[in-house]
């Protein structure tokens, strides 16, 4: 039977990553044929997800992270049974593929809820990050000579604590952030930049979604990698290579790794 669904993005993530059943990649494929631009797209994110894993390679071989180890993972999700048995189910599963993509590596396996999630995150981020980091006159709501009032008041808006982290080991400093919209719930933005007058943003939600590892997004020339963890949604955007956007994620990553672990969302 022919799959007349209309074809969407979930559809091309799905064909990029060989998960599209044999009718609907059929579909898929006829629908490329007569969209070339979209074509080009999907071999592009197919190159990507190369680029990805040949630089994550390395990461196959480290110890897996202590969030992701099967203790912890049973430890967050002592409020119910399901939720204990889906965190351990994960765990193992991530044992038996061996790390294959490392802790950091592109969301590529993972399911359709954590990967909308991230991708509903990043295209956030990236709107946010194209309407504010060409602002000359107010970049940012409260500048970083307030930073411990920024990180307080955002922190108080998302309902857990957050942290800015410090890029200066790659020449960005930060400038200051400000509170966005998320939907009905509060985001923060933190803005940095460098001696060339480049900027990077992050792009930070309150939520208790499952553990992902980055994913990346594009559009416009702006790049924009997000992942979920301890509590938060998390997108690093900035007009830089994806090597060098990489380099800053993977040290956002690490900073907030070894912050206190995010105790449960407050009412604001």
């Amino acid at each position: 039977m022919t799959d007349d669904r209309p074809i969407g993005e979930d559809d091309l993530q799905a064909y990029v990553d060989a998960r599209l059943a044999a009718e609907r990649r059929g579909a898929v494929e006829s629908y490329l044929q007569a969209h070339p631009e979209t074509a080009a797209q999907v071999r592009s994110y197919r190159e990507q997800r190369e680029a990805l894993r040949a630089r994550l390679a390395s990461k196959a071989a480290e110890p897996i992270p202590s969030r992701l180890r099967i203790a912890h993972l049973a430890a967050e999700r002592r409020r119910g049974m399901a939720r204990r048995l889906v965190a351990l189910a994960a765990a193992l599963a991530w044992l038996a593929l061996g790390g294959v993509l490392g802790w950091s590596a592109h969301d590529w396996a993972g399911g359709n809820a954590a990967g909308s999630e991230t991708l509903a995150v990043a295209n956030h981020a990236l709107a946010a990050h194209r309407i504010f980091a060409v602002e000359v006159a107010h970049p940012v709501e409260v500048t970083a000579a307030q930073e411990q009032h920024l990180v307080q008041w955002l922190s108080k808006r998302l309902g857990r604590p957050l942290h800015a982290p410090d890029l200066t080991a790659f020449g960005f400093r930060l400038i200051g952030g400000r509170l966005l919209p998320a939907g009905a719930e509060p985001a923060a933005q933190f803005m940095y930049e460098n001696r060339d007058g480049q900027r990077v943003t992050l792009y930070i939600q309150a939520g208790d979604g499952e553990e992902t590892g980055f994913r990346l997004a594009q559009e416009a020339g702006v790049a924009a990698f997000s992942w979920v963890g301890h509590g938060f949604a998390y997108a690093i955007s900035a007009g830089l290579d994806r090597d060098r956007l990489l380099a800053l994620a993977e040290a956002v990553y690490r900073e907030l790794e070894q912050a206190p672990q995010r105790p449960a969302r407050t009412s604001q």
